[in-house]
């Protein structure tokens, strides 16, 4: 489905990917770990060609991704992505959201796309949404928003960039449900998350970046649970620690999300 062979990015003088090789196979769900600044997201946005990549190969479905390749916008059909900073229209209700792109790229009929959205908000429980704007949604409801916008376009993968990092703690599981849905479904799903407890419950592989460079990678249970790597121990005791202190009631007892 995806396959990344020695891919290398640098803005300017700064490498920020330093020789990435992976494969995520139809189905398959993958989720990216690391501090930030470890080149996590580049990777993502240089698969969907947002950003060019210097050296190296990136494919989608067996066909090389170029940015200035006259097939790109075909291949983006393939693949969603869903942002930290969920990206709606302000001046378009849910609806109108989950339907631009099939109306306006693949030429989907308007009765037919809207049709269409209006199952995909009830999938991610927002069929009281539909004809409310972004400001009048939670920042969970307007993730979940976006994610059935991604799965308008029917892709065949769907890359996930921090989308839970941008929410307030109790807004986090209503996301994290819809996406554990989507992997229970079969979709091939790229993630970059630090909710490793997520990770742990629906990942097939678990790769951790630092540094530019994927250090270590394997089960979720191997690499969340028993890592070989001195770096990666020390990151996830550092999400560890942060997350107690999150969760921490007033009076000292630790919260349920703990």
């Amino acid at each position: 489905m995806i396959e990344i062979t020695d891919v290398h990015k640098s803005f300017g003088a700064v490498p920020v990917l330093k020789g990435i090789t992976l494969k995520v196979e139809q189905g398959e769900v993958v989720c990216l770990i690391g501090a930030s600044g470890s080149g996590k997201s580049t990777l993502l946005r240089c698969i969907n060609a947002l950003e060019s990549y210097d050296a190296g190969e990136i494919k989608l479905l067996d066909q090389r991704v170029e940015q200035r390749s006259r097939h790109i916008n075909q291949l983006r059909t393939h693949v969603g992505m869903v942002f930290q900073r969920f990206n709606l229209f302000p001046h378009r209700t849910a609806l109108e959201n989950v339907m631009e792109g099939p109306v306006h790229v693949k030429r989907v009929p308007p009765a037919q796309a809207r049709e269409e959205a209006v199952e995909l908000l009830a999938k991610v429980g927002l069929e009281q949404k539909l004809f409310a704007y972004p400001h009048q949604l939670s920042g969970g409801q307007q993730q979940r928003v976006a994610i059935a916008r991604s799965l308008a376009m029917k892709p065949k993968a769907i890359l996930f960039d921090e989308p839970t990092s941008a929410l307030d703690p109790e807004l986090v599981g209503e996301v994290l449900n819809v996406m554990r849905t989507l992997a229970r479904e079969g979709m091939t799903m790229l993630v970059v998350t630090h909710e490793m407890g997520f990770a742990r419950e629906v990942a097939d592989r678990v790769c951790f970046l630092h540094a530019g460079n994927i250090i270590e990678q394997g089960t979720a249970q191997q690499v969340l649970c028993s890592p070989r790597e001195p770096r990666t121990c020390e990151f996830l005791r550092h999400v560890l620690t942060n997350r107690i202190a999150e969760h921490r009631m007033p009076n000292g007892a630790l919260g349920a999300a703990a």
